[in-house]
């Protein structure tokens, strides 16, 4: 039964006052979630749409994983606007989301935003997510090199995300891994700073804890302009565990979460 075994780690960085990013990872299903708007309470968005997402997977285990996704992302979409209009201080806020969903035979990546997914095979690194950013519309477009993307100063605008709106847009993928397949989720905190070769480099160490680990050490001493979040899973093929896991930066406070009552279920 293939499962994830893994490890992650959220860092507030050297520059912003507090962790907007969120994630949560389990044997079945893992989320990072990077919060949009400061003030308006970016927090809120991410820890909010990573615990829906994380419980209704956890509910809803050995269904299909891609209806699951579309499901999670829906509810949590709805939980953001239901936030919005009980308390009009969070207009504004939204939140990237990339999703790993596991029925123990397929996994199913949902993504919106610029949090990225990819996948580490025989010592290769391949972004399995696609960004919903500007910069990648140019690149998509022939107006941008691919090369430039690193670094490019608008990297940081964002044109898909979860927020308090009525439209919401998920890529939905089915992704084809093996057994000893490594697969990292992390925020664009990571991403912006540390390129795809140190990224590969770092994957190839033996425990995750250590890799995510040394993934944020990394973005760290590139700048930590933003905060970090990197989780890192193995796909592995073993027996039927107990489905719970740990909660990771805003997602962790409960008071970043719309029902917060609900999140004691993830714990």
């Amino acid at each position: 039964m293939l499962r994830f075994s893994g490890a992650g780690v959220s860092d507030v960085g050297r520059i912003r006052p507090h962790n907007e990013d969120s994630a949560f990872h389990g044997p079945y299903v893992a989320v990072v979630a990077d919060g949009v708007g400061g003030a308006a309470a970016g927090e809120v968005a991410s820890a909010t749409a990573a615990y829906v997402v994380a419980a209704t997977a956890l509910a809803r285990f050995g269904d299909d994983p891609a209806e699951v996704l579309v499901r999670a992302v829906e509810d949590a979409h709805a939980s953001i606007r239901a936030g919005v209009a009980a308390d009009h201080e969070l207009a504004g806020m939204a939140t990237t989301l990339t999703a790993l969903v596991s029925d123990g035979k397929r996994i199913v990546l949902g993504h919106v935003g610029d949090s990225r997914a990819y996948r580490l095979r025989d010592g290769t690194l391949r972004q399995i997510s696609r960004d919903h950013t500007y910069i990648q519309h140019l690149v998509d477009t022939g107006q941008l090199d691919a090369s430039a993307r690193f670094g490019h100063p608008w990297s940081n605008i964002v044109m898909r995300s979860l927020d308090g709106g009525l439209d919401q847009a998920l890529d939905v993928t089915e992704l084809e891994v093996r057994v000893g397949d490594r697969l990292l989720l992390c925020s664009d905190g990571l991403s912006d700073l540390v390129p795809d070769d140190r990224i590969a480099a770092v994957l190839r160490l033996v425990d995750p804890h250590s890799a995510s680990a040394v993934l944020t050490q990394s973005a760290l001493l590139a700048g930590g302009r933003d905060n970090i979040t990197a989780v890192v899973l193995d796909v592995v093929d073993g027996p039927l565990v107990v489905g719970d896991g740990r909660l990771l930066g805003a997602l962790a406070d409960v008071r970043n979460v719309v029902d917060p009552a609900a999140v004691h279920a993830l714990r």
